[in-house]
């Protein structure tokens, strides 16, 4: 096959670059928002990288094209819907899109990363100028072609067509398209003539999964590569003293064992065999800190609530005067446990340090940052280090912080060899990082039947809310409004869990919410909208929240979910909470069961701008859902003397299948920007489900794990 014309296009550059071996031409464009302005092409095509500020595009000679996908998939769906994009732009059938996973390009590109339901987020602009600025050029080669002005061609369904009905297929014009002019503006689609974007899409990668293709990290091999099981202290506060591998390098497949740093790891070669060798080591751990139990904690945040010296992160009005002039004085306190991620897929990654490079493969969330912190723990330089992302089977904020990856590459710089770091479910739940345990403390005061006054405080292990969470609902809807943090400094490792902090912070407010709209004798709901009523948009920049599509996204679930018109065997519970940029409310029907609360369907409304792909965005409220009912209601995570009291299924629990319930999903139609969806279907989950208990039994919840609380009411009514 002949040599075909490539080119790497740019706002700033238009460069020519090396041939493709397949034909066809790749396209990619590096905007202002995510190019460093000192970014150089690479030389080689094969080594060109992206992120989700920038797209490549290859199209062959029959006009079917090849997207990149920039960012991590850890089954959100940025890899259906971020090609959706460009696709659109591009104005080629879904049907002729292949689409491929990208790897991490520390050089030229930023913000490769799955955290903070940001990908679609910050990525829909700059997509669909990758999108629509290939076919304009598509469409200038073609008018070229025919020598006639482009503003009398169009171009649909792959094909460029002019005023005098001749046809062209963007194949047949893109060698020609690569040497045009790169255009400076192009214009984009109106929503109202979308035909892909806001339909459904199956999962590009479905096949691949239901027939058991290797897309995810566990699945990576690659030759004379060694499976590497840790053993790693057995509580937080420990360290090795001494060890002995003798029986561990007997077992039949062991080839190695090394100590690196306080943790001891075998490699052999099969993962069978790595296991095996761990459990046969004598190893003597040494206290090196304090070992801390669960009951320490809930001392020592109870200290913190107790105090007057905490961090203020919002102060509105006077809240001190609110209270000392109200007619009655409301106070909660919430708590919740820590709790691990528990990634159906457990922790992994390949290594292998050679004296040319530093290959790395496997799934991880924060691929750039990863690179940067192994490059430092191996002293190499950055551009050494070649990462691969692979599918993620579950990530919840686990995979952000890339552990099991330094791991992986020290050992294999150690030993000279190929090493892939597998975790057992046993490391996984043992081994860090954890959602930290929290307990807030709400008051308000009422005042003449209003809401006067309100004063949270939230007590945390290790570290506090980020600094935009102070600025949610009701920030703005109370005059008199204080937030204040603190926190314990613990040895026990803690991160971000799906949703950091709103996914316990939203049952606590909006069961308190419930609580207050109980003492004024006000439907829950018209409590919320009342409050809301009270703001302004963009009235005080620093308000998070939009008052009215909150409102908009209330009144629709209000609707669909019947509020207040279900029989007298269902009894319901309303939530509403903003994080992530996007608004989400929930109506929780349950029904009482052997004197237990059982699911039976779940309403949600969500605001989340333009809806990419309808399918994905379900699944991900969906997801999001049962994951915030099934860790209020089940999960639960304690620790005595340093030690984890729970490493497996067999005592932890999860939410089961029977146990999950319907979840209808509408979305509140607009034009705006599309906003997260990963994470914001979880934090309202929790309230609502308590609030619907309450109704149900009369019983306020306010720790969790909800079921230790229920079971406890039922062990009191049976005596």
């Amino acid at each position: 096959m002949k040599n075909k014309d490539n080119i790497r296009f740019s706002r700033r550059n238009f460069i020519k670059t090396s041939a493709l071996a397949s034909g066809g031409l790749l396209i990619g464009f590096n905007f202002l928002t995510a190019c460093k302005e000192s970014a150089q092409p690479p030389v080689d095509i094969s080594k060109l990288n992206f992120n989700d500020f920038n797209a490549f595009i290859k199209i062959a000679d029959n006009g079917y094209v090849t997207i990149f996908s920039p960012n991590p998939e850890i089954g959100q769906g940025v890899k259906t819907s971020m090609p959706m994009i460009i696709a659109e732009e591009l104005d080629v059938p879904w049907e002729h899109v292949s689409v491929q996973q990208g790897v991490l390009d520390t050089e030229n590109y930023q913000r490769q990363v799955a955290g903070g339901s940001q990908s679609i987020r910050f990525g829909w602009d700059a997509l669909r100028q990758t999108g629509a600025t290939a076919k304009q050029m598509l469409v200038n080669a073609a008018a070229a072609n025919w020598v006639v002005d482009t503003t009398s061609c169009t171009a649909s369904n792959g094909v460029i067509k002019n005023n005098s009905g001749e046809t062209l297929g963007y194949g047949d014009v893109v060698n020609e398209a690569a040497l045009m002019e790169v255009p400076e503006n192009v214009t984009l689609k109106s929503p109202k003539d979308y035909k892909i974007i806001g339909k459904d899409a199956i999962n590009v990668d479905m096949d691949a999964i239901i027939t058991g293709k290797p897309l995810f990290g566990l699945d990576y091999t690659a030759e004379g590569m060694k499976y590497v099981s840790v053993a790693r202290p057995p509580a937080f506060g420990q360290k090795i003293n001494s060890y002995d591998a003798t029986e561990a390098k007997t077992v039949k497949g062991v080839n190695d064992v090394i100590q690196f740093g306080d943790k001891i790891a075998v490699l052999a070669s099969s993962t069978w065999a790595a296991m095996k060798g761990k459990k046969a080591l004598k190893i003597d751990w040494a206290n090196d800190g304090d070992l801390e139990s669960s009951s320490d904690h809930n001392n020592e945040l109870n200290k913190i609530l107790d105090s007057n010296k905490l961090d203020v992160r919002r102060e509105d009005g006077n809240v001190e005067k609110a209270f000392a002039e109200a007619d009655k004085i409301i106070e909660r306190t919430y708590e919740s446990p820590f709790l691990p991620h528990n990634c159906m897929e457990p922790m992994n990654f390949y290594a292998n340090v050679t004296d040319s490079k530093v290959h790395l493969v496997g799934p991880i969330q924060t691929p750039a940052g990863t690179a940067r912190r192994i490059a430092n723990l191996i002293d190499r330089n950055e551009e050494d280090i070649h990462l691969e992302m692979t599918r993620m089977g579950g990530g919840f904020g686990r995979r952000l912080y890339g552990d099991f990856a330094l791991e992986a590459a020290e050992i294999s710089n150690i030993t000279k060899r190929p090493v892939k770091v597998i975790f057992s479910r046993e490391d996984d739940m043992a081994a860090g990082i954890y959602r930290p345990a929290i307990k807030y403390r709400i008051k308000a005061s009422i005042k003449d039947g209003e809401i006067t006054g309100y004063h949270l405080k939230e007590a945390a292990i290790n570290s506090n809310m980020y600094g935009l969470i102070p600025n949610f609902f009701p920030a703005g809807a109370i005059a008199n409004y204080k937030v204040e943090t603190g926190n314990y400094q613990s040895n026990i490792t803690t991160g971000a869990w799906r949703a950091p902090y709103t996914n316990f912070l939203a049952f606590a407010e909006q069961s308190f919410f419930d609580q207050l709209a109980e003492e004024l004798k006000m439907d829950p709901i018209q409590l919320r909208l009342d409050l809301l009523s009270n703001v302004e948009d963009g009235k005080d920049p620093s308000i998070e929240y939009s008052a009215k599509r909150m409102t908009d996204t209330i009144k629709l679930v209000a609707d669909k979910s019947h509020w207040g018109k279900n029989n007298n065997d269902t009894y319901q519970g309303f939530a509403a909470y903003y994080s992530h940029n996007t608004h989400v409310a929930e109506v929780v029907d349950i029904s009482i069961k052997n004197g237990i609360p059982m699911v039976e369907k779940v309403t949600v409304a969500v605001d989340c701008g333009i809806v990419v792909n309808p399918t994905g965005a379900k699944n991900q409220i969906e997801g999001g859902v049962i994951d915030g009912i099934g860790h209020a209601m089940y999960g639960d995570f304690s620790f005595e003397n340093g030690k984890p009291q729970d490493v497996n299924f067999n005592t932890y629990r999860l939410i089961k299948m029977k146990e999950t319930p319907i979840v209808e999903t509408y979305f509140v139609e607009n034009e705006l920007s599309p906003t997260g969806l990963g994470e914001p279907g979880l934090p309202p989950a929790g309230g609502a489900l308590a609030n619907a208990i309450k109704a149900a039994t009369g019983q306020v919840l306010t720790k969790q794990p909800f079921i230790k609380e229920l079971n406890k009411r039922k062990t009191d009514l049976s005596v």
